[in-house]
Protein backbone atom coordinates (compact mmCIF):
# COMPACT_ATOMS: atom_id res chain seq x y z
CA UNK A 1 0.00 0.00 0.00
CA UNK A 2 1.58 3.52 -0.90
CA UNK A 3 2.46 5.68 1.91
CA UNK A 4 -0.30 8.26 1.33
CA UNK A 5 -2.71 5.66 2.35
CA UNK A 6 -1.13 4.04 5.05
CA UNK A 7 -0.76 7.52 6.94
CA UNK A 8 -4.70 8.29 5.75
CA UNK A 9 -5.37 5.08 7.72
CA UNK A 10 -3.14 6.17 10.41
CA UNK A 11 -4.53 9.78 10.74
CA UNK A 12 -7.97 7.95 10.97
CA UNK A 13 -7.01 5.53 14.27
CA UNK A 14 -5.64 8.08 16.00
CA UNK A 15 -8.15 10.82 15.39
CA UNK A 16 -10.23 8.77 17.85
CA UNK A 17 -7.65 8.88 20.73
CA UNK A 18 -8.09 12.51 20.84
CA UNK A 19 -4.22 13.08 21.40
CA UNK A 20 -2.51 16.59 21.00
CA UNK A 21 -0.44 16.57 18.34
CA UNK A 22 -0.13 18.03 15.29
CA UNK A 23 2.02 16.18 12.59
CA UNK A 24 3.39 18.52 9.98
CA UNK A 25 5.23 17.06 6.94
CA UNK A 26 8.22 17.60 4.24
CA UNK A 27 6.09 19.71 2.19
CA UNK A 28 4.45 22.00 4.81
CA UNK A 29 1.05 19.97 5.44
CA UNK A 30 -0.28 19.39 8.40
CA UNK A 31 -2.39 17.47 10.58
CA UNK A 32 -4.39 17.78 13.38
CA UNK A 33 -5.13 14.97 15.83
CA UNK A 34 -6.64 17.68 18.53
CA UNK A 35 -8.06 20.77 18.20
CA UNK A 36 -5.78 22.11 21.05
CA UNK A 37 -2.23 20.12 20.07
CA UNK A 38 0.61 20.53 22.18
CA UNK A 39 3.50 19.07 20.61
CA UNK A 40 4.05 19.21 17.04
CA UNK A 41 6.04 16.16 14.94
CA UNK A 42 8.03 17.24 11.92
CA UNK A 43 8.40 14.05 9.72
CA UNK A 44 11.56 15.01 7.56
CA UNK A 45 10.97 12.86 4.99
CA UNK A 46 8.39 10.32 3.70
CA UNK A 47 10.85 7.84 4.73
CA UNK A 48 10.48 8.84 8.02
CA UNK A 49 6.97 8.74 8.22
CA UNK A 50 7.68 4.72 8.80
CA UNK A 51 8.54 5.38 12.69
CA UNK A 52 5.24 7.25 12.86
CA UNK A 53 2.50 5.14 11.71
CA UNK A 54 4.19 2.23 13.24
CA UNK A 55 4.57 3.92 16.83
CA UNK A 56 6.92 2.61 19.57
CA UNK A 57 8.68 4.92 22.12
CA UNK A 58 12.03 2.81 20.87
CA UNK A 59 10.94 3.43 17.19
CA UNK A 60 10.01 7.47 17.98
CA UNK A 61 12.82 7.86 19.95
CA UNK A 62 15.52 6.76 17.13
CA UNK A 63 13.74 8.69 14.65
CA UNK A 64 14.35 12.03 16.41
CA UNK A 65 17.93 11.13 17.62
CA UNK A 66 18.84 10.37 14.11
CA UNK A 67 16.97 13.50 13.06
CA UNK A 68 14.38 11.96 10.92
CA UNK A 69 11.78 13.35 12.84
CA UNK A 70 11.92 16.75 14.60
CA UNK A 71 9.50 17.40 17.82
CA UNK A 72 8.57 21.03 19.29
CA UNK A 73 7.02 21.37 22.69
CA UNK A 74 7.92 21.19 25.98
CA UNK A 75 10.02 17.83 26.42
CA UNK A 76 7.93 16.30 29.20
CA UNK A 77 4.73 17.09 26.81
CA UNK A 78 6.61 15.32 24.20
CA UNK A 79 7.50 12.17 26.18
CA UNK A 80 3.52 11.96 27.12
CA UNK A 81 2.28 12.13 23.71
CA UNK A 82 4.74 9.74 22.44
CA UNK A 83 3.60 7.44 24.54
CA UNK A 84 -0.08 8.04 24.27
CA UNK A 85 0.83 7.29 20.67
CA UNK A 86 2.50 4.03 21.28
CA UNK A 87 -0.27 3.23 23.31
CA UNK A 88 -3.16 3.52 21.10
CA UNK A 89 -1.17 1.17 18.85
CA UNK A 90 1.18 -1.11 20.69
CA UNK A 91 0.74 -3.76 23.34
CA UNK A 92 1.18 -2.57 26.81
CA UNK A 93 2.74 -6.12 27.73
CA UNK A 94 6.19 -5.73 29.16
CA UNK A 95 8.94 -7.24 27.68
CA UNK A 96 10.99 -10.17 29.70
CA UNK A 97 14.17 -9.21 31.53
CA UNK A 98 17.67 -8.51 29.79
CA UNK A 99 20.80 -10.44 29.62
CA UNK A 100 23.47 -8.58 29.36
CA UNK A 101 26.93 -9.52 28.84
CA UNK A 102 28.69 -8.02 31.81
CA UNK A 103 32.67 -8.76 31.48
CA UNK A 104 34.61 -6.31 33.40
CA UNK A 105 35.49 -4.76 30.13
CA UNK A 106 31.70 -4.28 28.67
CA UNK A 107 31.22 -3.09 32.25
CA UNK A 108 33.94 -0.58 32.22
CA UNK A 109 32.92 0.37 28.50
CA UNK A 110 29.02 1.07 29.65
CA UNK A 111 30.22 3.14 32.17
CA UNK A 112 32.26 5.01 30.65
CA UNK A 113 29.99 5.56 27.40
CA UNK A 114 27.47 7.09 29.96
CA UNK A 115 29.15 9.17 32.73
CA UNK A 116 32.40 10.24 30.40
CA UNK A 117 30.42 12.90 28.89
CA UNK A 118 31.98 15.86 30.04
CA UNK A 119 32.17 17.33 33.51
CA UNK A 120 31.06 20.34 32.30
CA UNK A 121 27.60 18.84 30.56
CA UNK A 122 26.64 17.26 34.11
CA UNK A 123 27.56 20.10 36.29
CA UNK A 124 25.30 22.24 34.07
CA UNK A 125 21.64 20.38 35.50
CA UNK A 126 23.00 18.04 38.20
CA UNK A 127 22.64 19.92 41.53
CA UNK A 128 25.57 21.95 42.97
CA UNK A 129 27.72 18.79 44.51
CA UNK A 130 27.32 16.52 41.55
CA UNK A 131 25.04 14.42 42.52
CA UNK A 132 23.49 12.03 39.77
CA UNK A 133 20.64 9.86 41.67
CA UNK A 134 17.41 9.98 43.11
CA UNK A 135 16.62 12.82 45.62
CA UNK A 136 15.13 12.68 48.75
CA UNK A 137 12.67 15.76 49.33
CA UNK A 138 11.10 16.88 52.32
CA UNK A 139 8.79 19.06 50.50
CA UNK A 140 7.81 19.43 46.81
CA UNK A 141 9.10 22.97 47.12
CA UNK A 142 12.71 22.10 48.11
CA UNK A 143 15.11 22.72 45.66
CA UNK A 144 16.99 20.31 44.20
CA UNK A 145 20.51 21.12 45.85
CA UNK A 146 18.23 20.69 49.55
CA UNK A 147 16.58 18.11 47.88
CA UNK A 148 20.34 16.14 47.18
CA UNK A 149 21.82 17.20 50.27
CA UNK A 150 19.19 15.58 52.49
CA UNK A 151 19.56 12.08 50.50
CA UNK A 152 22.79 11.82 51.51
CA UNK A 153 22.04 12.60 55.18
CA UNK A 154 19.17 10.53 54.85
CA UNK A 155 21.50 7.87 54.08
CA UNK A 156 24.28 8.17 56.16
CA UNK A 157 21.87 8.46 59.46
CA UNK A 158 20.89 5.27 57.94
CA UNK A 159 23.45 3.50 58.22
CA UNK A 160 24.33 4.97 61.69
CA UNK A 161 27.91 6.01 60.61
CA UNK A 162 29.99 6.76 63.32
CA UNK A 163 33.07 9.05 63.74
CA UNK A 164 36.35 6.88 62.74
CA UNK A 165 34.02 4.51 60.89
CA UNK A 166 35.52 3.14 57.40
CA UNK A 167 33.31 3.61 54.45
CA UNK A 168 33.42 2.01 50.92
CA UNK A 169 30.79 4.10 48.67
CA UNK A 170 30.87 1.38 45.42
CA UNK A 171 30.17 3.77 42.06
CA UNK A 172 31.00 7.01 44.16
CA UNK A 173 30.11 9.27 41.26
CA UNK A 174 31.45 12.79 41.41
CA UNK A 175 32.41 12.26 45.39
CA UNK A 176 29.20 13.80 47.17
CA UNK A 177 28.49 11.06 49.33
CA UNK A 178 32.01 10.09 50.87
CA UNK A 179 33.31 13.67 51.34
CA UNK A 180 30.15 14.73 53.34
CA UNK A 181 30.33 11.29 55.50
CA UNK A 182 34.15 12.63 56.14
CA UNK A 183 33.14 16.28 57.00
CA UNK A 184 30.11 15.88 58.57
CA UNK A 185 30.73 12.89 60.54
CA UNK A 186 33.58 11.80 61.03
CA UNK A 187 34.10 8.95 58.77
CA UNK A 188 37.28 7.95 56.97
CA UNK A 189 36.22 6.67 53.32
CA UNK A 190 36.71 5.00 50.27
CA UNK A 191 35.27 5.32 46.79
CA UNK A 192 35.28 3.52 43.48
CA UNK A 193 34.38 4.59 39.88
CA UNK A 194 35.09 3.16 36.15
CA UNK A 195 34.74 6.30 34.99
CA UNK A 196 37.76 8.34 34.38
CA UNK A 197 35.95 11.79 34.41
CA UNK A 198 34.37 11.17 37.86
CA UNK A 199 37.78 10.11 39.22
CA UNK A 200 39.98 12.97 38.29
CA UNK A 201 36.84 15.60 39.98
CA UNK A 202 36.70 13.30 42.34
CA UNK A 203 40.20 13.45 43.48
CA UNK A 204 40.49 16.99 42.43
CA UNK A 205 38.02 18.12 45.28
CA UNK A 206 39.07 15.78 47.97
CA UNK A 207 42.37 17.35 47.85
CA UNK A 208 40.54 21.11 47.49
CA UNK A 209 38.27 20.10 50.64
CA UNK A 210 42.01 19.14 52.59
CA UNK A 211 40.85 15.82 53.58
CA UNK A 212 43.00 13.82 51.41
CA UNK A 213 43.83 12.23 54.80
CA UNK A 214 40.94 10.39 55.28
CA UNK A 215 39.36 10.32 51.90
CA UNK A 216 40.63 8.64 48.66
CA UNK A 217 38.88 8.17 45.35
CA UNK A 218 39.90 4.97 43.44
CA UNK A 219 39.24 4.13 39.65
CA UNK A 220 38.62 0.28 40.56
CA UNK A 221 36.06 -2.44 39.74
CA UNK A 222 34.14 -3.44 43.09
CA UNK A 223 35.03 -6.90 42.46
CA UNK A 224 38.53 -5.66 42.87
CA UNK A 225 38.30 -3.66 46.09
CA UNK A 226 39.98 -5.93 49.09
CA UNK A 227 39.97 -4.73 52.76
CA UNK A 228 37.31 -4.49 55.76
CA UNK A 229 34.62 -1.50 56.60
CA UNK A 230 32.59 -0.73 58.91
CA UNK A 231 29.63 0.72 56.11
CA UNK A 232 29.17 0.19 52.38
CA UNK A 233 27.05 1.88 50.56
CA UNK A 234 25.90 1.68 46.76
CA UNK A 235 24.25 4.38 45.24
CA UNK A 236 22.95 4.32 41.70
CA UNK A 237 25.14 1.40 40.73
CA UNK A 238 23.42 -1.66 41.13
CA UNK A 239 21.42 -1.39 37.94
CA UNK A 240 24.84 -2.18 35.86
CA UNK A 241 25.51 -5.53 37.85
CA UNK A 242 23.23 -7.62 35.79
CA UNK A 243 20.85 -9.88 36.87
CA UNK A 244 22.70 -13.20 36.69
CA UNK A 245 25.35 -11.24 38.80
CA UNK A 246 23.43 -9.70 41.75
CA UNK A 247 24.53 -12.61 44.44
CA UNK A 248 28.36 -11.99 43.43
CA UNK A 249 27.30 -8.48 44.07
CA UNK A 250 26.11 -8.79 47.31
CA UNK A 251 28.54 -11.52 48.23
CA UNK A 252 31.19 -8.87 47.17
CA UNK A 253 29.64 -6.84 50.09
CA UNK A 254 28.96 -9.38 52.49
CA UNK A 255 32.85 -9.85 52.16
CA UNK A 256 33.75 -6.68 52.57
CA UNK A 257 31.98 -5.66 55.68
CA UNK A 258 33.33 -6.33 59.10
CA UNK A 259 30.78 -8.78 61.76
CA UNK A 260 28.32 -6.19 62.62
CA UNK A 261 28.91 -3.96 59.50
CA UNK A 262 25.65 -2.25 57.94
CA UNK A 263 25.18 -1.49 54.20
CA UNK A 264 22.74 0.21 51.67
CA UNK A 265 21.67 -0.10 48.60
CA UNK A 266 20.15 2.64 46.78
CA UNK A 267 19.44 1.66 43.27
CA UNK A 268 16.38 1.60 40.71
CA UNK A 269 14.41 -1.56 40.20
CA UNK A 270 11.77 -2.91 37.85
CA UNK A 271 7.94 -2.60 39.04
CA UNK A 272 7.12 -5.86 37.02
CA UNK A 273 7.41 -9.02 39.18
CA UNK A 274 9.69 -11.10 36.55
CA UNK A 275 11.66 -7.78 35.90
CA UNK A 276 10.56 -7.69 33.08
CA UNK A 277 11.30 -3.88 30.56
CA UNK A 278 9.22 -0.71 30.47
CA UNK A 279 6.65 -1.01 28.01
CA UNK A 280 5.99 0.53 24.76
CA UNK A 281 9.80 0.31 23.71
CA UNK A 282 11.08 2.73 25.99
CA UNK A 283 13.63 -0.02 27.49
CA UNK A 284 14.88 -0.78 24.44
CA UNK A 285 15.51 3.10 23.30
CA UNK A 286 17.78 3.15 27.14
CA UNK A 287 19.81 0.11 26.14
CA UNK A 288 20.43 1.22 22.69
CA UNK A 289 21.34 5.04 23.39
CA UNK A 290 21.67 5.15 27.04
CA UNK A 291 22.57 2.65 29.37
CA UNK A 292 24.32 -0.35 27.13
CA UNK A 293 23.55 -3.58 29.38
CA UNK A 294 21.59 -1.90 32.03
CA UNK A 295 19.33 -4.60 33.64
CA UNK A 296 16.82 -3.79 36.63
CA UNK A 297 15.43 -6.49 38.69
CA UNK A 298 12.02 -6.55 40.79
CA UNK A 299 12.25 -5.64 44.34
CA UNK A 300 11.70 -8.93 45.55
CA UNK A 301 14.10 -10.43 43.62
CA UNK A 302 16.59 -7.85 45.03
CA UNK A 303 15.80 -9.28 48.57
CA UNK A 304 16.19 -12.63 47.59
CA UNK A 305 19.33 -11.95 45.91
CA UNK A 306 20.47 -9.79 48.65
CA UNK A 307 19.70 -12.80 51.83
CA UNK A 308 21.26 -15.59 49.55
CA UNK A 309 24.51 -13.50 50.05
CA UNK A 310 24.52 -13.29 54.08
CA UNK A 311 22.73 -9.87 54.03
CA UNK A 312 20.04 -9.47 56.01
CA UNK A 313 17.33 -6.55 54.97
CA UNK A 314 16.79 -4.44 58.15
CA UNK A 315 14.64 -1.64 56.27
CA UNK A 316 13.15 -1.30 53.12
CA UNK A 317 12.03 2.38 51.75
CA UNK A 318 10.33 3.22 48.09
CA UNK A 319 11.23 6.43 46.54
CA UNK A 320 9.41 6.30 43.46
CA UNK A 321 8.20 9.46 44.04
CA UNK A 322 11.31 11.68 44.68
CA UNK A 323 12.94 10.08 41.60
CA UNK A 324 9.91 11.33 39.89
CA UNK A 325 10.73 14.54 40.99
CA UNK A 326 14.35 14.62 40.55
CA UNK A 327 14.16 13.82 36.89
CA UNK A 328 11.42 16.91 36.08
CA UNK A 329 13.83 18.85 38.15
CA UNK A 330 16.97 17.41 35.89
CA UNK A 331 14.56 17.50 32.95
CA UNK A 332 13.64 21.13 33.49
CA UNK A 333 17.30 22.23 34.22
CA UNK A 334 18.40 20.63 30.84
CA UNK A 335 15.59 21.76 28.22
CA UNK A 336 16.61 25.18 30.12
CA UNK A 337 20.39 24.94 29.24
CA UNK A 338 19.26 23.59 25.87
CA UNK A 339 21.62 25.49 23.43
CA UNK A 340 24.17 25.08 25.87
CA UNK A 341 23.97 21.31 25.96
CA UNK A 342 23.96 20.89 21.97
CA UNK A 343 27.45 22.50 22.02
CA UNK A 344 28.79 20.13 24.91
CA UNK A 345 27.63 16.90 23.62
CA UNK A 346 26.76 17.45 20.11
CA UNK A 347 23.60 17.21 18.66
CA UNK A 348 22.57 13.92 18.51
CA UNK A 349 23.35 13.56 22.25
CA UNK A 350 21.98 16.50 23.30
CA UNK A 351 18.84 14.51 21.78
CA UNK A 352 19.40 11.33 23.54
CA UNK A 353 19.46 12.92 26.83
CA UNK A 354 16.75 15.61 26.38
CA UNK A 355 14.30 12.81 25.60
CA UNK A 356 15.79 10.28 28.13
CA UNK A 357 15.79 11.98 30.88
CA UNK A 358 12.18 13.49 30.10
CA UNK A 359 11.20 9.73 29.26
CA UNK A 360 12.48 8.80 33.11
CA UNK A 361 10.54 11.28 34.59
CA UNK A 362 7.38 9.73 32.76
CA UNK A 363 8.37 5.83 33.92
CA UNK A 364 9.05 7.35 37.50
CA UNK A 365 5.57 9.22 37.66
CA UNK A 366 3.42 6.03 36.15
CA UNK A 367 5.20 3.34 38.05
CA UNK A 368 7.01 1.58 34.97
CA UNK A 369 10.04 1.29 37.76
CA UNK A 370 10.50 2.55 40.98
CA UNK A 371 13.59 3.60 42.79
CA UNK A 372 14.40 1.68 47.03
CA UNK A 373 16.80 2.25 49.24
CA UNK A 374 17.58 -1.49 51.45
CA UNK A 375 19.60 -0.70 54.34
CA UNK A 376 21.17 -4.21 55.52
CA UNK A 377 23.52 -5.97 57.77
CA UNK A 378 25.79 -9.01 57.46
CA UNK A 379 24.06 -11.75 58.78
CA UNK A 380 24.86 -14.23 61.33
CA UNK A 381 25.15 -14.76 65.29
CA UNK A 382 23.11 -12.60 68.04
CA UNK A 383 25.91 -9.70 67.97
CA UNK A 384 25.70 -9.14 64.19
CA UNK A 385 23.23 -6.59 64.76
CA UNK A 386 24.08 -3.57 66.09
CA UNK A 387 21.46 -0.76 65.03
CA UNK A 388 18.88 0.74 67.34
CA UNK A 389 15.76 -1.20 67.67
CA UNK A 390 13.54 1.66 66.56
CA UNK A 391 13.85 3.50 63.28
CA UNK A 392 14.11 6.56 65.31
CA UNK A 393 17.30 7.17 64.57
CA UNK A 394 17.13 7.29 61.11
CA UNK A 395 15.62 10.82 61.71
CA UNK A 396 17.57 12.82 63.72
CA UNK A 397 18.77 15.92 63.01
Amino acid sequence: MPWNHLFEDFLGRMRTHGIPLRLQLWNGKHFDLHPEPRVTLIANTAGSLRHVINPTLDSLGKAYVEGEIDLEGHVLDVVDIATQLAAAEGDSSRPGARNGRHSRDSDKNAISYHYDVSNEFYSAWLDKNMVYSCAYFRSEADTLDQAQEQKIDHILNKINIQPGQRLLDIGCGWGALMIRAVKQYGARAVGVTLSQNQYEYAKERIAREGIADRCEVRLEDYRDVTGQFDRVTSVGMFEHVGLKNLEGYFRRIHNLLVDGGVAMNHGITSTDVNSGDTPFGGGDFIDRYVFPDGELPHISLTLREMCAAGLEPLDVENLRRHYALTLKHWAERFEEHGERMRKLAGEQKYRIWRVYLAGCAYGFTHDWISLNQIVAVKAGGPNMNRLPLTRDYMYRG
